[in-house]
């Protein structure tokens, strides 16, 4: 039987994305190109509205007057409307749409292949830090959230609640997944029995539900996906050691594979996840400078194990309660790669997370050039594909290759490779880099010689990964400001940029700066001053240094 949810009426107004997203400017196109196809109806009007039912019907409407004016849509300006550039590089790049439902999103197949290639890389990382994956149910009793008290009292706001299920009213309310580790805990206390069973260290690649009043496709939405990890140790120093692990995988994956260069280090008390001793986390700096939480993994110590009655006999026969941590990465991560590398053409993808690194186009007017140049760029593309170079032939006759070079552009595609009647006689190619625009990223006569050609293809792949990683790595240092005082923290956080300075106020200060200036404690980073420092806030000695930031 289907269960019914009954879920808490949304009576707050969800903040809109962009309320200048029914003013669209004319496109303009880059050396004659035309124009991409008509995309689908705003993102917007599934993430900004009122409520939280199906789309009504002036929404539809006004859905299909966007539609079909979709040859007049171009992207907005990444400089002049940074949220509105989001959601239009999300819509024409064909990564998702949105649900039925307000705030929740259909994942789209390039959208999804991104996460697919997140989840390629972390789940290898996983394993060969002892991890296995397995699942649990999503629907978790109300009374096991209950059970941790500052775990209830911070999820209670966003849960989702079946109350109905086949036609009956239950015994008992079930939240719907918004985390794991309550039902983690209640298997987790049948499995453990002894030391010989620690540490017990699983995985779960899940969907989770957070009813959330203000949404944004990919980086705050009703339901999305990611991966949780959880582990049960026998002492607290293994614990640690695993929360400071994991984290450390996290940073590596976004250094390494998503290009971005994220800062790791620990929250403050007041952000910390609710239920843990210690949360550690990456955080990244997007295009508007903002901060994204991009990954967090949490030392939960005993909070859950004393709860649930999670407990061990010891080598000397003493029964203990084991110490515990959790870690997870979602689709936000996607939302983070768009926001960090993106330009006005769309979107711009860190090679080893391409769906497609190559995309091939062949270019030809007359019939009797057809057969040459496909045959030549057929040959290209399987001599790229052998080599282990994800890579695509746009051989479709419908559009032109000046609307296929605009398409594969948006798509972020790293390299594109351009045959045409000359090329095939004189047995070379373009290339072009979708990092460098114009002629600057356009390289004329490399050898369709497979050995060559793979070579020089790869080493362009690995150029652009590391020109991502640094513009990134420049911005970021461009746009954070040491401070030594409040005054010198407003100012910064005013100018849309990161504060850093030396911090041991109290929690109460922490969030005095929160609500005069929007900015939170987004961590205090690993690499930490060995000095004494004073306190921005109070003028008391800091031995530590935190990073404020408005954040996502």
């Amino acid at each position: 039987m289907v269960a019914s949810l009954r879920l808490p009426s949304l009576t707050y107004l969800f903040t809109s994305p962009s309320a200048a997203l029914g003013r669209r400017s004319k496109p303009v196109f880059r050396r004659g190109h035309h124009p991409p196809p008509s995309p689908p109806p705003p993102l917007a009007a599934g993430f900004s509205a009122q409520g939280t039912a199906a789309v009504p019907p002036a929404t539809e409407e006004r859905a299909g007057k966007q539609k079909s004016r979709g040859e007049e849509r171009a992207v907005s300006p990444r400089s002049q409307d940074f949220n509105a550039w989001y959601l239009d590089v999300i819509e024409h790049a064909e990564l998702a749409d949105y649900g039925p439902v307000r705030g929740t999103m259909v994942i789209r197949p390039y959208g999804y292949a991104i996460w697919e290639a997140i989840q390629d890389y972390l789940n290898v990382k996983f394993k060969e830090t002892g991890h296995s994956n397995m699942y649990f149910p999503q629907f978790i009793p109300y009374s096991f959230i209950e059970k941790e008290a500052s775990h209830v009292e911070g999820f209670s706001p966003e849960l989702a609640l079946v109350t109905i299920g086949g036609g009956k009213e239950l015994e008992e309310k079930l939240a719907v997944r918004p985390t794991s580790e309550t039902i983690v805990n209640h298997m987790f206390t049948q499995w453990i029995h002894s030391h010989r069973d620690l540490p017990l260290m699983i995985n779960q690649w899940a969907n989770v539900t957070r009813w959330e009043m203000r949404t944004k496709p990919f980086i705050r939405t009703l339901e999305f996906l990611w991966q949780e990890g959880h582990t049960a140790h026998a002492t607290p120093e293994e614990a640690e050691k695993e929360a400071l692990q994991m984290i450390d995988v996290y940073t590596k994956f976004a250094y390494e594979q998503a290009a971005i260069p994220v800062i790791a280090g620990w929250k403050s008390k007041v952000e910390r996840f609710a239920g843990a001793d210690r949360t550690y986390t990456i955080e990244a700096m997007m295009g508007d400078r903002k901060a994204l939480q991009a990954g967090t993994s949490h030392n939960l110590g005993q909070n859950f194990s004393r709860a649930f009655g999670t407990q061990f006999t010891d080598e000397n026969g003493n029964r203990q309660h084991v110490w515990q941590t959790s870690w997870a990465i979602s689709t936000r991560f996607v939302g983070g790669i768009i926001m960090t590398h993106g330009d006005d053409a769309g979107l711009m993808l860190p090679p080893r997370l391409a769906p497609i690194q190559v995309i091939v186009i062949p270019i030809y007017k007359k019939a009797d050039e057809k057969s040459g140049v496909i045959s030549a760029a057929s040959s290209v593309k399987e001599a790229l594909q052998s080599a282990g170079v994800k890579v695509k032939l746009d051989d479709s006759e419908q559009r032109t290759p000046g609307w296929k070079f605009n398409f594969w552009e948006m798509k972020g595609v790293p390299l594109r490779i351009e045959i045409g009647p000359r090329d095939v006689s004189s047995g070379s190619v373009v290339v072009s880099r979708r990092d460098i625009p114009g002629k600057e990223g356009k390289v004329f006569g490399i050898s369709m010689e497979p050995a060559v050609l793979e070579a020089y293809v790869k080493d362009k792949l690995d150029e652009i990964q590391s020109s991502l990683l640094q513009r990134a790595k420049l911005f970021r240092d461009r746009n954070i400001v040491d401070v030594s005082s409040y005054d010198e923290l407003k100012e910064a956080i005013s100018q849309g940029k990161w504060a850093r300075g030396p911090w041991s106020a109290s929690d109460q200060d922490e969030l005095r700066v929160k609500e005069e200036t929007g900015a939170t404690i987004r961590c205090f980073p690993f690499d930490q001053p060995e000095d004494i420092k004073t306190c921005l806030m109070t003028g008391n000695p800091a031995s530590e240094v935190a990073i404020f930031a408005k954040s996502y």
